[in-house]
């Protein structure tokens, strides 16, 4: 990073709904995927209700962030219009707000018009999976919007991700690329961003452990990083059975990404997260 960005260095809040929330404390985000083909949870959240259900309980279990999605990411998911994606997730955006004043959501799009309307409707954090690759306009929106940002990295498209694992240098390429996006970020006045590195995103198996053995390496990009490995095949192909059977290992991860630097944990299991973080701060402190 050069000079002048030293500015951003260590940051330790976000400016969310004109608060500050503070990230000295590890937070939670619980994931709610309005889809029907989620990896692990798909359907249990496309009816409303259930969805808003889904949300209270996770609040009342720890939850600081409520992650949105209509697009399921997941290997050779099905393509989703974006017409369809807005339908999925604006409603229950819109009720929740209603329904919770003070919730901080947050829109899981790669999508520019779908953040922007998300936003519109009380959403204060835009999560990017695609790190601004496959919609030329989100950063540029991003910085209208003046909301937090979440730029993960990936290659390619959830289709074809998976044939593009090979890197010269895992650790310096994935930094690399992260670095070159957030000084287009800082020139369009977006101040706010937190880093992913994108566990299972373009990444084998073995990579995916590189990556979180050296994720104090993301340090250099002085941005909080979000770690998101929560039930992932990463997990369960190693110790085997599905994502069903992945809460423990997700859980010991979890408590090494803290350890190591992580300010935010992605999760399917709050209450679970809620207790290590806990946990950790307690040792920390």
């Amino acid at each position: 990073m050069e000079a002048k960005d030293k500015a951003f260095s260590n940051k330790k809040t976000l400016l969310v709904k004109g608060n500050l929330m503070d990230l000295t404390y590890p937070k939670v985000m619980g994931i709610i995927n309005a889809t029907p083909d989620s990896f692990y949870d798909g359907g249990k959240n496309v009816d409303l209700s259930k969805a808003v259900g889904s949300v209270e309980k996770m609040m009342v279990e720890g939850a600081d962030i409520i992650d949105i999605g209509g697009y399921s990411t997941k290997p050779n998911a099905a393509e989703v219009s974006q017409q369809e994606e807005m339908d999925r997730v604006l409603p229950l955006i819109s009720i929740l707000i209603e329904k919770f004043p003070s919730i901080v959501i947050s829109i899981d799009t790669f999508r520019s018009e779908v953040a922007k309307q998300a936003v519109i409707a009380g959403a204060s954090i835009v999560n990017d999976v695609s790190g601004g690759n496959l919609d030329e306009g989100m950063f540029e929106t991003v910085s209208h919007l003046q909301v937090p940002y979440i730029l993960m990295h990936m290659r390619g498209t959830p289709a074809t991700m998976q044939n593009l694992t090979e890197y010269d240098h895992l650790m310096k390429d994935v930094v690399y690329d992260l670095s070159e996006k957030i000084l287009k970020l800082r020139s369009l006045q977006v101040s706010d961003i937190i880093v992913d590195p994108g566990f299972g995103f373009a990444k084998s198996l073995d990579q995916n452990y590189e990556m979180l053995k050296n994720l104090s390496y993301f340090k250099e990009l002085d941005c909080p990083v979000l770690v998101g490995v929560s039930r992932k095949s990463m997990i369960y192909k190693l110790l085997g059975g599905e994502a069903m059977q992945a809460l423990n290992g997700t859980t010991a991860l979890n408590m090494y990404s803290l350890i190591n630097g992580a300010s935010i944990l992605r999760v399917h299991d709050v209450k679970e997260a809620a207790e290590t973080v806990k946990l950790f701060n307690k040792l920390k402190n």
